[in-house]
């Protein structure tokens, strides 16, 4: 397909009440930097490049609920998250805001809750 446009993936936004308080839980999370710093959106790069992550002020914000029933606002999204130790990286997730899911869906995968609700997966 030799018409097609150059088009580059930036970012991946999420919504969230205040979209600095969540960036500042994603700096410490990933220890990545902020690019972009408004009242109502911020984003973070990584150190090696690559995509980044985009948080918007979302005034009707409603949080999701994981695993959703019928009714429950779901989520629109999540972040898949590779790490080396499943055990450090939960408790590094916690220590910087996180909340560990109730409801855990394979073993080698540990699902938590950003500030904001979000769900992320930290797996091997």
């Amino acid at each position: 397909m030799t018409d097609r446009p150059r088009l580059t993936l930036t970012a991946a936004t999420l919504d969230a009440p205040d979209a600095r308080e969540l960036a500042a839980f994603y700096e410490r999370l990933l220890g990545w930097t902020r690019e972009e710093d408004e009242p109502d959106w911020v984003t973070l790069r990584a150190p090696g490049g690559g995509a980044g992550l985009a948080f918007q002020t979302e005034r009707a914000y409603v949080r999701p609920v994981w695993p959703a029933r019928p009714g429950d606002p779901p989520m629109m999204a999540h972040l898949d998250i590779r790490v080396d130790d499943l055990d450090a990286a939960s408790t590094h997730a916690v220590a910087a805001g996180a909340t560990v899911a109730d409801f855990q869906p394979q073993d080698d995968v540990r699902v938590h809750l950003d500030p904001a609700g979000h769900p992320f997966c930290l797996y091997l």
